[in-house]
């Protein structure tokens, strides 16, 4: 069964537009984990315009699933995943000016930085996934590199899922399929919901875990937050 973790960032800037704690994340998260959710993901930001580095310190303490922070491994990053040492460290190259995750790691070009980062932080022993474009180039340098898993970078199978799926899913198979071959595990994440999650799921069998933030989070304006996360959680299963 593919685990679901839930992205709280939509939480966080719903609750920073007022500038008080209202909703409060970290009953939220912990609201999560009790309707089933088997992981919680965050994203900080250097401008924290959602997540901030307070809420990582404070979710830390009290998430018990698993534990995944995503970001990029600017200084300020790396600090804060080395003094936390949550369960999974997901690397995403997005600079400062991106409103959210838009591209994934060009491993070649970026093998020696990326080398170094993961080889710190899995001597913390922690899980290491990079964020990637499918693109089967980029495989063999995300293990060369030290990774333990891949995120599958999925905005375009989404975009491209209710003209044609089968021509959607082809390049994330092919990809997950030399990953597999080179012992990486898979994640996915990235505007996957309840429309296009199963076909994902059942075309990659193997893989490991989606992070779902927005669509969730959106849809559980309509239906409630425990209602939509056992909704993702029976599509997964």
């Amino acid at each position: 069964m593919t685990r679901l973790s839930v992205n709280i960032n939509k939480i966080a800037t719903i609750r920073n537009s007022r500038g008080k704690n209202n909703p409060e994340l970290i009953q939220v998260a912990l609201d999560c984990e009790k309707f089933g959710a088997e992981g919680i993901t965050i994203h900080p930001r250097p401008d924290e315009r959602h997540i901030r580095y307070a809420d990582a310190y404070a979710l830390n303490k009290v998430v018990t699933t698993e534990f995944n922070i995503e970001g990029n491994p600017i200084d300020s990053f790396i600090k804060l995943v080395s003094d936390i040492v949550p369960d999974q460290v997901t690397l995403v190259p997005d600079g400062p000016e991106a409103v959210t995750s838009n591209a994934g790691w060009d491993t070649i070009s970026h093998e020696s930085f990326l080398t170094e980062v993961i080889s710190h932080f899995k001597s913390l022993g922690i899980r290491t996934s990079v964020f990637l474009d499918p693109n089967p180039k980029y495989v063999a340098y995300a293990k060369k590199c030290g990774a333990d898993r891949i995120e599958l970078y999925t905005e375009n199978y989404a975009l491209q899922y209710t003209q044609n799926p089968s021509l959607a899913i082809k390049p994330y198979i092919e990809t997950a399929k030399l990953a597999i071959e080179y012992g990486l595990e898979l994640n996915a994440g990235h505007d996957l919901d309840l429309e296009n999650l199963k076909y994902f799921q059942e075309k990659i069998p193997s893989l490991k875990e989606v992070s779902i933030g927005h669509a969730l989070i959106c849809d559980a304006l309509y239906a409630g937050l425990e209602p939509t996360i056992k909704a993702y959680l029976k599509v997964l299963s």
